[in-house]
């Protein structure tokens, strides 16, 4: 696997554990969630990439980039509205959270990849950098879910296929050909 390759599961991995962070229900704990998941992510991408890393540089370079808590704190504390605030606030909270992580992750890795470190860092450059790559996180989110939705249903045909596999109503053949079928949709 290359080294792109390596480092984009690593932005992946954490995108998706930071999106999952973004939906507890507790109020400022998905914040800190959020917070440790994106330090874990360039502590690993600067292992990845063997530049010296810190705790206190990678705070400093999470905050930086990330350092718009104001509205992951509203999206945050709109859970603590009972009833439909958990379900509004969670899901603001899960998309923020998860492109924000994605971004983080894009910004460190073209620092990183063109051999800078966290000391020759432009800041404005970075910050325009993670505005650009937030988008196109909130995309690739919407992306990741349509293909896990679509795996959700292949999945769920294989079941049915099989149940009838195993009644008897289509053969083991027509079993593999849906099979196939089915599996180079994904």
């Amino acid at each position: 696997m290359s080294t792109q390759t390596e480092a984009d599961a690593i932005v992946r991995n954490h995108m998706l554990w930071a999106f999952g962070a973004g939906l507890m229900p507790l109020p400022l704990l998905d914040i800190a969630a959020v917070t440790a998941i994106q330090m874990d992510l360039v502590q690993q991408l600067a292992r990845h990439y063997n530049v010296d890393y810190s705790t206190a540089t990678g705070k400093t370079f999470v905050s930086a980039l990330a350092g718009s808590t104001l509205a992951k704190i509203g999206a945050s504390m709109v859970k603590a509205i009972p009833g439909l605030g958990s379900i509004i606030g969670g899901v603001s909270m899960a998309v923020l959270s998860g492109a924000s992580t994605y971004a983080v992750g894009e910004v460190m890795i073209k620092q990183l990849a063109k051999g800078g470190d966290f000391l020759t860092l432009d800041l404005d450059w970075a910050k325009d950098a993670y505005n650009q790559a937030y988008e196109r996180g909130k995309e690739v989110l919407k992306q990741t879910q349509v293909q896990e939705e679509k795996s959700r249903d292949v999945f769920e045909a294989l079941e049915k296929l099989g149940a009838l596999r195993d009644q008897g109503v289509i053969t083991e053949a027509d079993f593999e050909a849906q099979k196939q079928k089915l599996l180079g949709t994904l």
